[in-house]
Protein backbone atom coordinates (compact mmCIF):
# COMPACT_ATOMS: atom_id res chain seq x y z
CA UNK A 1 0.00 0.00 0.00
CA UNK A 2 1.37 3.42 -0.96
CA UNK A 3 1.80 6.01 1.74
CA UNK A 4 -0.22 9.19 1.07
CA UNK A 5 1.92 12.11 -0.12
CA UNK A 6 1.70 15.38 1.80
CA UNK A 7 2.67 18.93 0.87
CA UNK A 8 3.26 21.23 3.87
CA UNK A 9 2.97 25.02 3.74
CA UNK A 10 3.75 27.37 6.62
CA UNK A 11 5.91 30.48 6.91
CA UNK A 12 7.37 29.21 10.21
CA UNK A 13 10.28 26.83 9.60
CA UNK A 14 10.03 25.35 13.11
CA UNK A 15 6.41 24.37 12.48
CA UNK A 16 7.38 22.82 9.14
CA UNK A 17 10.14 20.77 10.79
CA UNK A 18 7.86 19.51 13.57
CA UNK A 19 5.03 18.71 11.16
CA UNK A 20 7.41 16.80 8.89
CA UNK A 21 8.75 14.81 11.84
CA UNK A 22 5.24 13.95 13.08
CA UNK A 23 3.92 12.98 9.65
CA UNK A 24 6.88 11.06 8.24
CA UNK A 25 6.10 8.11 10.50
CA UNK A 26 3.01 7.21 8.44
CA UNK A 27 3.03 9.46 5.40
CA UNK A 28 5.45 10.79 2.79
CA UNK A 29 6.08 14.54 3.00
CA UNK A 30 6.97 15.51 -0.57
CA UNK A 31 7.68 19.20 0.07
CA UNK A 32 7.73 21.92 2.74
CA UNK A 33 6.92 25.37 1.37
CA UNK A 34 6.78 28.79 2.99
CA UNK A 35 4.25 30.75 0.92
CA UNK A 36 0.97 30.40 -0.92
CA UNK A 37 2.24 31.34 -4.38
CA UNK A 38 4.75 28.51 -4.31
CA UNK A 39 2.04 26.10 -3.17
CA UNK A 40 -0.12 27.01 -6.15
CA UNK A 41 2.72 26.37 -8.59
CA UNK A 42 4.17 23.25 -6.93
CA UNK A 43 0.86 21.39 -6.53
CA UNK A 44 0.80 20.92 -10.30
CA UNK A 45 4.25 19.31 -10.21
CA UNK A 46 3.97 17.25 -7.02
CA UNK A 47 0.34 16.03 -7.12
CA UNK A 48 0.05 15.55 -3.34
CA UNK A 49 -2.80 13.57 -1.77
CA UNK A 50 -2.97 15.97 1.19
CA UNK A 51 -2.09 19.66 1.45
CA UNK A 52 -1.48 21.09 4.93
CA UNK A 53 -1.83 24.89 4.91
CA UNK A 54 -1.30 27.65 7.43
CA UNK A 55 -3.92 30.39 7.21
CA UNK A 56 -1.58 33.33 7.93
CA UNK A 57 1.35 32.89 5.56
CA UNK A 58 1.24 36.09 3.53
CA UNK A 59 -0.35 36.72 0.18
CA UNK A 60 -2.22 34.75 -0.82
CA UNK A 61 -3.23 33.44 2.59
CA UNK A 62 -4.13 29.80 3.17
CA UNK A 63 -7.88 30.30 2.69
CA UNK A 64 -7.25 31.99 -0.67
CA UNK A 65 -4.87 29.19 -1.66
CA UNK A 66 -7.49 26.57 -0.79
CA UNK A 67 -10.12 28.38 -2.86
CA UNK A 68 -7.76 28.65 -5.82
CA UNK A 69 -6.87 24.97 -5.59
CA UNK A 70 -10.54 23.96 -5.58
CA UNK A 71 -11.34 26.31 -8.48
CA UNK A 72 -8.50 24.78 -10.49
CA UNK A 73 -9.88 21.28 -9.96
CA UNK A 74 -7.26 20.08 -7.48
CA UNK A 75 -8.56 16.95 -5.78
CA UNK A 76 -6.06 16.85 -2.90
CA UNK A 77 -7.52 16.87 0.60
CA UNK A 78 -6.89 20.21 2.31
CA UNK A 79 -6.06 20.45 5.99
CA UNK A 80 -5.45 23.68 7.90
CA UNK A 81 -2.81 23.89 10.65
CA UNK A 82 -3.20 27.29 12.30
CA UNK A 83 -3.16 29.38 15.46
CA UNK A 84 -6.61 30.82 14.69
CA UNK A 85 -9.29 29.55 17.07
CA UNK A 86 -12.22 31.69 15.92
CA UNK A 87 -15.21 29.81 14.53
CA UNK A 88 -15.24 32.33 11.68
CA UNK A 89 -11.90 30.92 10.52
CA UNK A 90 -13.09 27.33 10.91
CA UNK A 91 -16.18 28.07 8.82
CA UNK A 92 -14.14 29.94 6.17
CA UNK A 93 -11.68 27.03 5.97
CA UNK A 94 -14.44 24.45 5.57
CA UNK A 95 -16.21 26.64 2.99
CA UNK A 96 -12.92 26.88 1.05
CA UNK A 97 -12.83 23.08 0.81
CA UNK A 98 -10.89 21.98 3.89
CA UNK A 99 -11.66 18.64 5.48
CA UNK A 100 -9.61 19.22 8.63
CA UNK A 101 -8.73 22.11 10.93
CA UNK A 102 -5.95 21.65 13.48
CA UNK A 103 -4.88 24.23 16.06
CA UNK A 104 -1.09 24.51 16.26
CA UNK A 105 -1.13 24.19 20.05
CA UNK A 106 -2.65 20.71 19.53
CA UNK A 107 -0.41 19.72 16.63
CA UNK A 108 1.39 16.95 18.54
CA UNK A 109 -1.87 15.18 19.39
CA UNK A 110 -4.10 16.14 16.44
CA UNK A 111 -2.08 16.39 13.23
CA UNK A 112 -1.65 12.68 12.47
CA UNK A 113 -5.28 11.80 13.41
CA UNK A 114 -6.48 14.71 11.24
CA UNK A 115 -4.54 13.41 8.24
CA UNK A 116 -5.86 9.89 8.87
CA UNK A 117 -9.41 11.30 8.98
CA UNK A 118 -8.84 13.23 5.75
CA UNK A 119 -7.53 10.09 4.04
CA UNK A 120 -10.67 8.22 5.01
CA UNK A 121 -13.03 11.01 3.97
CA UNK A 122 -13.92 12.18 7.48
CA UNK A 123 -14.00 15.73 8.81
CA UNK A 124 -11.68 16.62 11.70
CA UNK A 125 -11.64 19.77 13.84
CA UNK A 126 -9.41 20.16 16.92
CA UNK A 127 -11.03 20.33 20.32
CA UNK A 128 -12.24 22.66 21.81
CA UNK A 129 -13.33 24.07 18.45
CA UNK A 130 -15.22 20.90 17.54
CA UNK A 131 -17.32 21.23 20.69
CA UNK A 132 -18.20 24.84 19.81
CA UNK A 133 -18.74 24.23 16.10
CA UNK A 134 -22.31 23.57 15.00
CA UNK A 135 -21.39 21.37 12.02
CA UNK A 136 -21.16 17.59 12.30
CA UNK A 137 -17.56 16.98 13.24
CA UNK A 138 -16.31 13.47 13.74
CA UNK A 139 -13.03 12.87 15.50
Amino acid sequence: MNRPCILLADDNSSILQLARRLLNTEFTVVSSLSDGRTVLSEVQNLHPDIIVLDISMGEPNGIEVARSLRESGCSAKILFLTVHQSLDYVQAALAAGACAYVIKSRMNSDLVPAVRAACSGRLFVSQPLAARNDCNVRQ
